[in-house]
């Protein structure tokens, strides 16, 4: 699927950052048919929710793993292999070269997609510099997309700061996925590369990842459904 070929509403992808599968089922059901795709990660995979993702897509529904694996390659592939049988549209592994080319493999002919996490949203040059890099945030992310796209990944995870630059680089042939948005007035928590909605769309994001904002708000259906407006008023649809 090209980007132009995505909907507004399945642009948005509400992370199901929740401590059990319960309160996860509970949140899906909430959103209803307002949302078509969620993410989990660490902490409902961990809480028992990778079985979920086959639930959500028996729903027609569609599912980003964000496991972000990272090992020597053998061990990548066989997860991703794992992964692919879940049911799941997205996984996520850290952008190194060995690691990437194992997931790649991993995925064989599977529907599948791989994207590349290039650098984490709560990381700046500092904690680049802290962790022992020498390069900053943006030569470090296109450094790695690069690479993604020789070895055959299907897209990025990166801040919507990078979005411009990695579009530049990876034209329409790879998924930009971007963390960090907060709706205009959310508290920023524990992320230093943010953006609006809007604003990350119209920089050239293919796809919103959206937690706390909308999981922890009152009436989370209608932050969901916000969030798909202004994609879709940033989209011209």
């Amino acid at each position: 699927m090209t980007p132009a070929e995505i909907a507004p509403k399945d642009r948005l992808i509400v992370a199901l950052d929740l401590p059990s599968v319960d309160a996860a089922e509970a949140m899906i059901d909430r959103l209803g048919d307002s949302v078509t795709f969620y993410k989990i990660g660490y902490q409902l995979a961990y809480a028992g929710g990778l079985p979920l993702i086959g639930k959500l897509a028996d729903r027609g529904k569609k599912v980003f793993a964000d496991l972000k694996m990272h090992d020597i390659g053998n061990t990548v592939t066989r997860g991703v292999e794992s992964v692919a049988k879940l049911g799941a549209t997205f996984v996520t592994v850290h952008a190194y070269p060995q690691t990437m080319k194992g997931a790649v493999e991993g995925r064989g002919s599977a529907s599948l997609k791989i994207l590349a996490v290039t650098v984490l949203t709560s990381y700046n040059d500092d904690d680049l510099h802290a962790a022992g890099y020498r390069l900053s945030v943006s030569e470090l992310v296109e450094a790695r997309a690069q690479q993604a796209q020789v070895l055959g990944v299907d897209g990025l995870v990166s801040s919507p700061e990078e979005v411009g630059a990695l579009r530049k680089i990876v034209g329409h042939q790879m998924h930009l996925v971007t963390p960090g948005i907060r709706p205009a007035g959310a508290a920023s928590g524990d992320q230093k590369r943010i953006m609006t909605p809007g604003r990350a769309i119209s920089a050239g994001a293919d796809y919103l990842v959206v937690g706390r904002p909308v999981v922890e708000a009152a009436d989370p259906r209608a932050i969901a459904e916000s969030i798909q407006a202004e994609i879709a008023q940033a989209l011209g649809a």
